[in-house]
């Protein structure tokens, strides 16, 4: 959702580059563009006035460092009001605590159609990760059917949901869910609340109820991130009414434009605490400032990615695989390995984007095609037999594997054969590249999770495995001739820099002219 942002910084940083420092002519045009680009990502006029006399002040006049340009200079200065604006107070700060074993009720506030009750089932979820375990409350009494699909989400994901009669109001139903959860050995409560369509103070005095009653740990607002400033509206007025610790946005990855991610802090003084990214029950993320920041200026996020490897990769396996991979063992029947573990990490553009520059790359992509194009490697490889997924040298030997492949999967010969031949290429380089030891500029960066596109995931320590170039588009997948060139270039870096830790050849003979 921070795409369009951060297209706009861009292209003002890019009128920077070449100048000697930061004057009050360059730094007023910058500055401009800057307002509005914040504006049109609709982020709340004050913050937006604020932010901009915040960096105009600490940039301005700076002597550019030897070896920084002002553009770079200026990036250093956005970023971190960014991330002051998005957290504000102490950085150190955690907004969210939760201690396995002991009682933590949560009480989910929000209005209709934010998407507070699939919200609930991936809290759930994202704690019962962390050794905690959930009960959902229904509460919602008066929405129909709201009781059944808090019960449809919580058997999904295999998460007790406690419900009861509803003519006795709230309080008796969280009394219930309170004892039952004592009874089973459940440390997390969350009770998920009726959705207002509108601030109505019968139904606020309700929430005011439950709160001074059960006294909950942390009392967090469900705002859908689609709707701007009427999220930072609502989380204002709940605050001011019922008083909150955080705010959840939910619908993160849609086409919002982010004012309200930017905003809701500055605002209202309430942190960001977990945001949804997806449809899906994992698809949910804390909320990290600094790795927003980094994410709308371009710099990538590897610190998520990491802790995204982490959650989807058996380390022991990976490390065996790594092996594998740089002693030229690599098999397809690996390789679908870890198809599926990326597939268990999110989308291939989502990952992409945590890659610190990527932002170019990701514009020649269409993740639609690319998912589909990933889909139909996959049927490929299960066209193959046991013995060809274990043994990658049988299907580039012999044409007719490769000839039946073809017609077991309904695809082209050339197909088939396009994604052989670049397998064969991506495990030839892997294993001259392990037998050098991963030198140059790959040495010591790989070594925990394996991915399909030839080395280690950037970030994940563990070793001198090297680490595959960022872009490696994986085999069978078609290419633009941009997206050609560009892998090329990464390409001829990669042997420069391998040739850097190479011992140079003795000169040859110059031949004699005819």
């Amino acid at each position: 959702m921070f795409e369009a942002l951060g297209d706009k910084f861009e292209a003002v940083f890019k009128k920077l580059r070449g100048q000697d420092k930061l004057t009050e002519s360059n730094m007023k045009e910058a500055l401009r563009e800057v307002r509005l680009a914040l504006l049109e990502a609709d982020v709340n006029y004050k913050v937006v006035k604020d932010f901009v006399t915040a960096v105009q002040d600490k940039a301005l006049g700076q002597d550019v460092t030897k070896g920084v340009n002002p553009a770079q200079q200026l990036i250093k200065v956005v970023h971190d009001e960014l991330v002051l604006m998005m957290q504000g107070g102490d950085p150190r700060e955690v907004p969210f605590i939760v201690q396995p074993g002991k009682r933590n009720i949560i009480l989910m506030l929000g209005l209709q159609g934010a998407g507070k009750t699939t919200f609930c089932g991936k809290l759930a979820k994202h704690l019962e990760k962390k050794n905690c375990r959930p009960l959902l409350v229904a509460c919602d009494i008066y929405r129909p059917a709201a009781i059944d699909q808090l019960k449809t989400v919580g058997h999904a994901l295999g998460i007790p949901v406690y419900s009861a009669d509803i003519s006795g109001g709230v309080m008796p139903i969280v009394e219930g869910a309170l004892k039952q959860a004592d009874d089973s050995g459940r440390d997390v409560i969350i009770i998920d609340t009726a959705g207002r369509l509108h601030i109505d103070e019968v139904k606020m005095d309700e929430l005011v109820g439950l709160r001074n009653r059960f006294k909950p740990d942390y009392t967090f607002l469900v705002a859908d991130a689609m709707t701007g400033q009427d999220a930072v509206n609502s989380a204002s007025t709940f605050n001011e009414q019922v008083g909150i610790d955080g705010v959840c946005l939910t619908k993160m990855d849609g086409d919002a434009r982010g004012g309200a991610a930017l905003s809701i802090k500055a605002v209202t003084g309430k942190p960001i605490v977990f945001i949804g990214v997806g449809e899906k029950s994992d698809d949910l993320e804390p909320f990290h400032p600094d790795r927003v920041a980094k994410r709308i200026l371009g710099m990538g996020d590897v610190v998520s990615l990491v802790e995204k490897a982490q959650e989807a990769i058996d380390e022991t396996e990976a490390m065996a695989m790594q092996e594998k991979l740089m002693t030229g063992q690599f098999s397809w029947d690996d390789f679908l390995k870890n198809l599926k573990v990326m597939r268990r990490m999110g989308s291939f553009k989502g990952l992409l984007s945590m890659i610190p520059g990527m932002g170019q790359m990701l514009k020649s992509i269409d993740s639609d095609v690319l998912e589909k194009e990933l889909k139909r490697v996959e049927v490929m490889i299960a066209s193959m037999t046991k013995e060809e997924r274990r043994n990658g040298e049988l299907l580039s030997k012999e044409g007719r594997r490769r000839e039946r492949v073809a017609k077991g999967c309904g695809q082209t010969l050339k197909q088939v054969t396009d994604m052989v031949r670049q397998f064969d290429q991506m495990r030839a380089m892997m294993a001259q590249m392990g037998s050098m030891g991963g030198g140059g500029m790959f040495g010591g960066m790989g070594g925990g999770m394996m991915n399909p596109f030839g080395g280690g995931m950037p970030g994940m320590g563990g070793g001198r495995a090297p680490m595959a170039m960022p872009g490696m588009t994986p085999p069978g997948v078609p290419m633009s001739k941009k997206m050609l060139r560009q892998q090329k270039e990464m390409l001829k870096q990669q042997q420069r820099e391998m040739a850097a830790g190479m011992p140079r050849p003795k000169k040859d003979r110059k031949r004699r002219k005819k």
